[in-house]
């Protein structure tokens, strides 16, 4: 006669496992963790991560390696964790873009972001800039909104390319004040730069690195930070919301996930990590230096925050008519 242990295994195998994985992943991590990065070595990711790496890792007992997978966007990367094994020992830390507008801009990115992966931590967020070089006469979100519906056509601004996030912002800021500028895409954000210089285009919708030199040395104006909060390195620029655009939040927003089916309890233990590094006032202190937000947002927080703006950059893209790439 079987075993009670014989016929729950006959019915349920999967029951046999649990004790097992509840040990793997309170032990968790017993190794080096693999960190993909989608972009080039140098880039805003690797940045972040390495203002928070040793702290995380004293924390959890475990080194981060990290590993740079350019390619198409980041899809090349996020595509290669997307497939990997759901152990807590390979994680993505993607841009904002991977987990949300991408999939509206690729027709063969082969997976959907919301369904692939599980959200671990937001690292940091780096609002919009809004900024316009100084021939054009306004001083607000307001009056360039009015200037623009006045002069339908004549505003142009540059972005990095089609599909890109300078674009989006632009392309979101026109919607919400019922405008029509004329988006240049450009190769890269150097010629952008040099575009604003020669008033080429007329205005920025960039994160405060690569505007920061211009708008110090007058030659771009900040109108707002597309942010509820201020910005510390830019404290005389209203936010979006005190300029009159509420809706405006936008911004290159950096974090953490994992592929669907990884451990909850995995995925707590290192959110709780990486928020404990974060809320560090140093660190927090480096990243507004830079004109970035430390993230700490819990991972229920984080998945409402993707599954949001992922919804607000469809319709932003549908409206714009951006076909996918």
């Amino acid at each position: 006669m079987p075993s009670i242990l014989q016929y729950i295994a006959r019915i349920c195998p999967a029951l046999l496992l649990l004790p097992a994985l509840a040990v793997q992943a309170q032990d968790y991590p017993t190794k080096p963790i693999r960190l993909v990065v989608p972009y080039a070595a140098g880039g805003a990711g690797d940045i972040a991560f390495r203002l928070i790496s040793t702290a995380v890792e004293e924390k959890l007992g475990q080194r981060f390696v990290i590993e740079n997978k350019p390619g198409a966007s980041g899809n090349i990367g996020a595509a290669e964790v997307a497939r990997a094994a759901p152990d807590g020992y390979t994680l993505l830390l993607g841009g904002g873009n991977n987990y949300t507008s991408n999939q509206f801009l690729y027709k063969n990115m082969g997976f959907d972001p919301i369904a692939v992966f599980d959200q671990v931590a937001l690292i940091s967020n780096s609002p919009t800039v809004v900024a316009v070089v100084p021939g054009v006469p306004v001083n607000s979100l307001r009056e360039l909104a009015a200037y623009a519906r006045a002069n339908p056509g004549k505003l142009n601004f540059g972005s990095p390319g089609v599909a890109t996030p300078p674009r989006l912002s632009g392309e979101f800021f026109s919607a919400l004040a019922g405008v029509k500028m004329v988006h240049i895409p450009y190769n890269g954000s150097p010629p952008v730069m040099l575009a604003l210089q020669q008033e080429s285009v007329q205005l920025a919708f960039y994160t405060m690195g690569p505007v920061v030199a211009l708008i110090r040395s007058g030659k771009l104006k900040p109108l707002a930070v597309a942010s509820s909060a201020r910005l510390d390195a830019l404290p005389g620029v209203p936010t979006s919301q005190e300029a009159g655009f509420p809706e405006l939040l936008t911004g290159s927003w950096q974090g953490i996930a994992a592929p669907r089916g990884t451990d909850p309890r995995i995925l707590d233990k290192l959110n709780a990590a990486v928020r404990s590094a974060l809320a560090e006032p140093a660190v927090r202190k480096r990243f507004s230096d830079m004109g970035a937000i430390a993230g700490d947002m819990s991972r229920a927080e984080l998945t409402a925050f993707v599954r949001d703006e992922a919804a607000r950059w469809k319709k932003v893209i549908d409206s714009a008519g951006i076909q996918p790439e």
